[in-house]
């Protein structure tokens, strides 16, 4: 018989709706505010530690909603944020510098959802407030510091097989990729010597003589695609090193990706403090260890006789103090610091774990210094807006301060303490710093919103007011043009609007308001397929056809358009999601998912009904 379906697809039909509905659900029962507490690499997270947060609270009697232990560390549930807060500051000053302690929303889920892993969707910055920022990638500086490193790398290798140059240092113009290493000798033998010894460890250098009339040199640059490649390193290096900065905020899905050749964005949901979070992402702090020149004075290097091999550094209370260019070490070898109270001093200070490369050429470097004094150096780079012919610009300045001076009373290993800093505060940060490694190359912050959260409920209030308006609008034309039919289609409407929140619960998507305008633009085009299906049923009922017959034919030969029309608009989505930045992806996913949800719910969903409704009976009219 005609308008009959398998059991199966009806079954199926069934299924679908019953799991998008589930997995749509966690979306009405909004977020608690929480705590999130983890820990960093040398720190762990575990039952104690539970225990001890469940312990603080209740001897401070601040009341909590619930605290559990999951891969992630400890999240404990509030009423509200005033509650939050204040737990949040009980707990910082109960648990040492090693634990991070971020502020979170937590979806309050049923405990019934989560253990199927029925979950919200995120919400996007625009959605739940939060900051943007466009950062980019000083490239000039990624290829001063690429050749600051060979440079260092030629004099060691040098002085291994003892090739004897009278100076090494940087010339040219680096913004012109002009930029190179040039070594100065006394003759040329010794620099054929040297070209030789450079060339087997540096294959993927250019190598130019160049004389005068007393001395002979040996210029080293880049080569084309060495340089393309250090800037491509430093782009995706700070990515990295930024991703590890956000975590240590304790940020829910920050969104962090290229744009460009030299860009890269930063957007964080949830985060107001501005300031803080400028502060970390565009820090350059690292360390550097020296050993302290103590044969010659620092007074007569004030006046200008500075000893070859040493270069004058002032302390953090103005003094100065000579120190030797070989750097022991410097921060790219720290896996991880930890900041604290110094046991005899009383003072601030920063436990520093190293790799097992720095741990052995650090455990080299101090073995043969026993007794002598070694300095930490710590080296920022700032920027300053100055006023040039009426125009501000930037300019970067290179800040570098001895923060410690100590005597070497043993052979040090991976773990050591540095003190010196000027306050806890300082330490946090610099830990924070150096846990997440240093960037590649200096970023400035070229562009900067905020989105407060008053502004992001504006968004979803009016957001959802447009889907709802534009849904019950759909609902009422239909309804009015179809009459059961119509009804017909606003149910697949319905289902299609579940589906897609569904969809993007279990894919964990992130919600923007370019997403929810895709949502709006899926329940206008939603009903598309069925204005075909029912117009072709109303033109075989015109040209005589029985209900029955003009059913089958409406659905069978409306197939062909309607899947014409998706797939073609699929394509479009699919390349804009592919080529898009994060608005347009956005708004394409939302779009993509819809049209393949509505192509399933308009087409089969509605012909499961239909087919229930009519099918295994006779009849003489349609309600079309």
């Amino acid at each position: 018989m005609m308008n009959q379906y398998p059991l199966w697809k009806y079954i199926l039909v069934i299924l679908v709706v019953l799991v998008g509905s589930v997995y749509a659900l966690p979306n009405l029962f909004g977020e608690d505010p929480a705590i999130q507490i983890s820990g960093t690499r040398t720190v762990t997270v575990d039952q104690e530690t539970l225990k001890k947060v469940e312990a603080t609270l209740e001897n401070k009697q601040i009341k909590y909603k619930s605290i559990v232990l999951d891969d992630r560390g400890i999240l404990a549930r509030f009423e509200n944020t005033e509650i939050q807060l204040e737990a949040q500051d009980v707990i910082r000053s109960s648990f040492d510098t090693g634990y991070v302690v971020a502020l979170n929303l937590a979806p309050a889920t049923p405990s019934w959802l989560r253990s199927i892993n029925a979950l919200p969707m995120y919400l996007g910055l625009d959605l739940r407030g939060g900051v943007h920022f466009l950062m980019e990638v000083d490239m000039n500086a990624a290829i001063t510091q690429s050749l600051e490193r060979y440079k260092g790398d030629f004099r060691s290798l040098l002085r291994e097989n003892k090739v004897r140059y009278l100076n090494i240092d940087l010339d040219g113009d680096v913004a012109e990729d002009t930029g190179h290493v040039v070594l100065k000798f006394r003759d040329d033998a010794v620099r054929s010597d040297a070209k030789k010894v450079l060339r087997q460890e540096f294959r993927n250098l250019d190598f130019k003589d160049k004389d005068d009339e007393k001395y002979f040199y040996l210029q080293v640059s880049l080569a084309a695609a060495e340089i393309t490649e250090t800037k491509r390193f430093a782009v995706q290096q700070n990515i990295i090193t930024l991703r590890n900065r956000v975590n240590e905020l304790g940020v829910a899905e920050p969104v962090i990706q290229q744009q460009g050749l030299d860009r890269i964005v930063v957007q964080l949901p949830g985060v107001q403090d501005t300031a803080r979070a400028k502060e970390i992402l565009g820090a350059t702090a690292t360390l550097e260890f020296r050993m302290v020149e103590e044969e010659h004075s620092a007074q007569a290097a004030v006046k200008g006789r500075i000893p070859p091999g040493t270069k004058l550094y002032k302390e953090r209370d103005g003094e100065p103090i000579l120190l030797k260019n070989q750097v022991m070490l410097t921060g790219d070898y720290i896996v991880d610091a930890a900041s604290g109270i110094d046991a005899q001093s009383g003072g601030p200070n920063v436990s520093i774990t190293l790799d097992g490369k720095g741990g052995r050429i650090f455990s080299n470097a101090t073995k043969d210094n026993v007794g002598k004094l070694m300095s930490v150096v710590f080296i920022e780079l700032k920027t300053d807006k100055k006023m040039v012919d009426g125009k501000e610009v930037k300019v970067k300045r290179k800040v570098e301060e001895v923060i410690n001076v100590a005597r070497i009373r043993e052979r040090l290993s991976k773990r050591f303490q540095i003190s010196g800093l000027d306050s806890t505060e300082e330490a946090r940060d610099l830990a924070l710093l150096l846990r997440a490694g240093a960037l590649a190359a200096p970023i400035d912050i070229v562009e900067e919103r905020t989105v407060g959260p008053s502004l992001g409920q504006d968004n979803i209030d009016q957001g959802f007011a447009s889907v709802i308006i534009g849904f019950v609008l759909v609902l009422f034309c239909m309804a009015f043009f179809y009459r059961g039919f119509g009804m017909v289609a606003n149910l697949a409407l319905a289902m299609n609007l579940v589906l897609i929140v569904a969809v993007l619960s279990m894919m964990q998507a992130t919600l923007t308001l370019p997403g929810i305008a895709g949502i709006v633009l899926t329940v206008g085009m939603a009903v598309d397929a069925n204005v075909l299906i029912f117009e072709r049923i109303r033109e075989e009922l015109r040209n005589g056809l029985k209900p029955q017959s003009a059913i089958d034919v409406g659905y069978g030969k409306a197939i062909i358009t309607i899947a014409d029309a998706n797939i073609t608009t699929l394509i479009a989505a699919v390349i804009l999601f592919a080529i898009g930045t994060g608005p347009i992806k956005g708004f394409a996913i939302t779009l993509s998912i819809g049209i393949l949800t509505s192509m399933f719910t308009a087409i089969m969903g509605t012909r499961a009904v239909v087919n229930l409704a009519y099918g295994k009976r006779r009849i003489t009219k349609l309600s079309i």
